[in-house]
Order: C-alpha cells, then sequence, then structure tokens
C-alpha cells in the first residue's frame, strides 16, 4: 500500500489511465479544477484516457456532458457507461437469456434527463406499467426520493415469477453536492434482489466486462502498463483487481468518512473498509497533479 501525494508519482509507471467519473473528476455538477488540470497534464505527456462509469447513461451522453462539466472530451481515448452496455445487451443479445423477455418492467426516475429517453432504439421490448404483467425488469435509476424498502412488493413479485433483472448501474450510493449526503443508487435495490435470491445481469464496475470493452481501443498495452483510479472500493478497485490491474482509490470520495483528508490511511481504527479485505494498491485524498 502506497499514499501518493499527486498522479505526478506514477506517471512514468503507466501509459493508460482508467478514470471513474463521480467523486474523481466531478462532482456531478462541474468538474473539478484539480481534475481538469490532471487529464490535461496526463494527455500533454501522450498518457491514454479512458472513462469507466457506473452511470446508468448511454455513452453517448456521457460524451456529450463532457464539456459541460468542463472537459475536452476529445482528450478521452474512449468513455463507456454501465448503462451503454445494459442497452447494448438488451438491443442486441437478449435472447441470449431467454426465449420470452419481451414485456420490460422499467425502473427509473422520471425527472432525470436519460429517464423515458434511455428507451430509445429498444423497439424490440414492450414497456408495462404492472409488474405482473412483466417478464424481465430493466433497473436504471431509482424513483425519487424513495427507499430501498419501497421496492419490496415489486421485488417480491419479480421473485416469485422468477424474473431477470438488468442493472444499468451497479454503485450502491453516490453523493449528492448540494448536502454531501450519500444517495441510493440501483445497485442498491439489485444487491436487494440478489439477497432475495433473484437473478441479476450487472455488466458494469466490479464486472470485468465492461473493462474489456473499454480497453479495446488500447490492445497493445499490457495489463501493467495499466491503471484504474476511482472512489469505490466494491466496484472502482474491485473491479480494477478483477481485472488485473493496479489501482489507485481517491479517498475523498464515497468512503471520505473513513479516511483522514490530508494524508489517508489504509491501516486505521477509522478504516471501516479493512473487513472487506479488498485492497487498493494506492490511496490518494484526490485526483490532483
Amino acid at each position: 500500500m502506497q499514499f501518493l501525494k499527486n498522479i505526478r508519482e506514477i506517471i512514468n509507471k503507466y501509459e493508460v489511465f482508467i478514470l471513474d467519473q463521480w467523486g474523481v473528476i466531478h462532482d456531478g455538477n462541474k468538474g473539478y479544477s484539480h481534475a481538469i488540470k490532471c487529464i490535461n497534464y496526463l494527455k500533454a505527456n501522450n498518457k491514454k484516457l479512458i472513462i469507466i462509469s457506473n452511470s446508468s447513461k448511454r455513452k453517448q451522453s456521457s460524451i456529450n456532458r463532457l464539456p459541460i462539466l468542463g472537459f475536452n472530451s476529445d482528450l478521452f481515448d474512449e468513455v463507456i457507461t454501465s448503462g451503454e452496455m445494459i442497452w447494448q445487451t438488451i438491443s442486441l443479445s437478449l435472447e441470449e437469456y431467454g426465449d420470452n423477455l419481451k414485456k420490460c418492467f422499467h425502473i427509473f426516475d422520471n425527472t432525470k434527463e436519460d429517464g423515458i429517453k434511455y428507451r430509445e432504439g429498444l423497439n424490440n421490448l414492450e414497456f408495462v406499467h404492472d409488474i405482473r404483467e412483466a417478464n424481465f425488469i430493466l433497473a436504471c435509476t431509482p424513483y425519487k426520493n424513495s427507499l430501498p424498502m419501497d421496492y419490496i412488493p415489486i421485488l417480491n413479485e419479480a421473485y416469485k415469477n422468477k424474473m431477470l433483472m438488468f442493472c444499468a448501474n451497479p454503485d450502491f450510493e453516490t453523493v449528492e453536492k448540494n448536502d454531501k449526503k450519500n444517495i441510493l443508487c440501483m445497485g442498491t435495490i439489485a444487491q436487494l434482489y440478489q439477497d432475495m435470491g433473484g437473478n441479476v445481469i450487472i455488466l458494469g464496475k466490479p464486472s470485468q466486462e465492461i473493462y474489456h470493452e473499454a480497453t479495446k481501443c488500447v490492445n497493445s498495452y499490457k495489463k501493467s502498463q495499466m491503471v484504474a483510479i476511482g472512489d469505490s472500493l466494491f466496484h472502482d478497485i474491485l473491479g480494477a483487481k478483477k481485472f488485473g490491474i493496479d489501482n489507485v482509490l481517491i479517498t475523498s470520495g464515497i468512503h471520505a468518512d473513513y479516511f483522514s483528508k490530508k494524508k489517508p490511511v489504509w491501516e486505521s481504527k477509522k478504516n471501516q473498509l479493512l473487513k472487506y479485505n479488498i485492497v487498493p494498491t494506492y490511496l490518494s485524498s484526490k485526483f490532483i497533479l
């Protein structure tokens, strides 16, 4: 375990930098100034930059939003989202998961920009409003102001009928900029369904599928030349370890309560993540030069 004061300390060790979004390069509304400088510096030094995000948004939507957040989208060699992975699977190869997956119960927040828009192009499906009419679930974003217990009736019905759930965002939580509180993500509901015995398809982090897809553009590089940077131990760090690459845990993100702001320490009484035995290669307070 090594503490990094900045990314310059490892710039000569890696050629491909795989970045998470929320908590690493932006807060959901604006790019961090230190992250913008870091990305510009890495690209000026001929590094390959890839974004792998557990966003339920489509790939192009995420690319289009980068300039709004303050980033030059041309600097990234690839951008891939868990939402894109699920959309492509449902659109092109849904039959691999069953013969009669035609009626979809779609869980999404209708106040989000990519709620109903996510359905565009999924002409092979009929979207139904009653879970009893469905034969599978597409879980994108939690309903506005909902709690995990609110989904129990839906999940009970789905489990009773052995429905498959496709989870477009496997994250458990994210940080809300306005009040600094962690808010519910779809991965929490998917985990609840799994705990009930339900079958969930996850193609985002920590599954290896999204890493394989994202790194096709850099297949001339060895995994030893790649490093992943993220703020979630259970998604960014575990995903990178499963894929077989080094990783940096940014400690100012969703796990901020477990670390010192100035110099985070892994082996400490404060760190409640120790029990999971998922050890990052590096710790850094921020993605900074």
